[in-house]
């Protein structure tokens, strides 16, 4: 066993809870990029903590991307990119967090203070049953925490500051890059993969501890426009077609079978998510997921199957489809560079920490890092029930993950050692 980075989890903690006050909640209803105002603030607050920690070429760009280097102290060694997204999941509100810390979690199920018919319970989270005695941080249970990804922030920023403050520790440059918009699909749209200018990347975008992800969905999207007539009820007769019961039959019919509460491993599901409209109009987006890319188009063909026989049975009614094209499974392009995954499994091992090479049914923008080029395998991060009222986060856990962050990266300046040596 390698000794491990002594990361100081007081100021992680400090951060992290900074960081999930700051509402970042994507907006899938805008075409603007940052889709919310609260991701340039909290770039703003990362940017001058980079500044402050001494990090170099540090900056926002046009898009709100946040860029800093971590200069390499070993000759020859190769870049490598560390990655996390600013923005939180329009699913559960992400205004107003009030974190709850609980030091030394005694065991049991908790109640949330904010809404006490909001409870983490063991039954649903059983990983709570190894982390008695560990620090917990929650919700209030009247918003998400943020943890997705706000843990992953915050296990960067504070590994750079741990090797920025040791330079005695060998390692090759790092490029820090915080995105936007990863939970609607759009967080590498403007990311150039060029200045990142590295051979492989990690993204912290993970669950509780010792998990790489090499496996992703693949991922589309539906715009689904329910076009109808609308016309003042008292003299609707004949007149008005009703976009809302169209789209009523049109849900009816999509099948249960693959939705993702009745898919569970390595089953696809399409997945209804949004509802919005009157009489005249509604729109309904649809994600389409599976492990497999080409079954996405079998998804979206029956999709479109449906709407075809609702227009039939609704006289008047018109459905369009727009389809857009999200993310593309990682399995596909990690091989392209074998020791991204190899080194963080090395690294897990130096450590005497349990790894696990695992599937996700979701994406990361390592999804699309990877589709562009740059191998990206995804670390853990210390997440639990992301998305909802219900989620937590372990501090010991993100700890853990910031150690094995930095083992990793040595283990890249180790192998520039070794190839200079030959």
């Amino acid at each position: 066993m390698v000794e491990k980075a002594t990361l100081n989890s007081e100021r992680l903690l400090s951060r992290f809870l900074r960081y999930v006050r700051v509402n970042t909640t994507a907006n899938a209803q805008t075409d603007e990029y940052p889709s919310s105002a609260g991701q340039w603030q909290l770039g703003e607050i990362l940017l001058a903590e980079l500044n402050e920690i001494g990090a170099d070429d540090v900056h926002v760009d046009s898009n709100a991307l946040v860029w800093a280097m971590i200069p390499g102290n070993v000759p020859h060694a190769e870049t490598i990119a560390w990655n996390a997204h600013l923005d939180t999941s329009p699913e559960t509100t992400g205004e107003h967090v009030q974190p709850q810390v609980i030091e030394s979690y005694g065991g049991g199920d908790i109640v949330l203070p904010g809404d006490t018919s909001k409870v983490i319970t063991v039954a649903e989270s059983p990983e709570l049953e190894a982390l008695i005695g560990k620090t917990l941080i929650t919700t209030d249970g009247t918003t998400l925490l943020g943890g997705d990804d706000k843990a992953g922030i915050a296990i960067i920023m504070e590994s750079a500051q741990y090797l920025l403050d040791h330079p005695e520790i060998p390692h090759g440059p790092i490029r820090i890059l915080f995105t936007c918009d990863e939970e609607i699909g759009r967080g590498i749209n403007h990311v150039d993969i060029e200045k990142v200018g590295a051979v492989a990347a990690y993204t912290l975008d993970g669950g509780g501890a010792g998990d790489i992800d090499i496996e992703t969905f693949s991922a589309d999207g539906l715009k689904i426009t329910v076009q109808g007539v609308n016309i003042h009820p008292s003299i609707a007769k004949n007149r008005m077609v009703n976009a809302l019961r169209a789209a009523g039959a049109f849900l009816e019919r999509m099948p249960t079978d693959q939705a993702p509460e009745t898919t569970s491993d390595r089953v696809g599901f399409l997945h209804p998510y949004v509802v919005m409209g009157g009489v005249a109009e509604v729109v309904i987006d649809v994600l389409l997921r599976d492990f497999d890319s080409e079954q996405l188009q079998v998804k979206a063909d029956l999709v479109a199957a449906i709407a075809r026989d609702v227009e039939q049975d609704y006289p008047g009614i018109t459905i369009n489809i727009e389809q857009q094209k999200q993310y593309r499974n990682m399995a596909d392009g990690l091989p392209v560079e074998p020791r991204a995954v190899e080194f963080a499994e090395q690294a897990h091992r130096e450590l005497e920490v349990p790894v696990r090479l695992s599937s996700i049914r979701g994406g990361t923008d390592g999804s699309m890092l990877t589709e562009k080029g740059l191998p990206t395998p995804n670390l853990s991060s210390g997440q639990h029930m992301q998305h909802s009222p219900l989620e937590w986060a372990c501090l010991d856990e993100m700890v853990l993950q910031g150690q094995v962050l930095i083992q990793t990266t040595m283990l890249w300046a180790r192998n520039a050692d070794a190839n200079t040596e030959d």
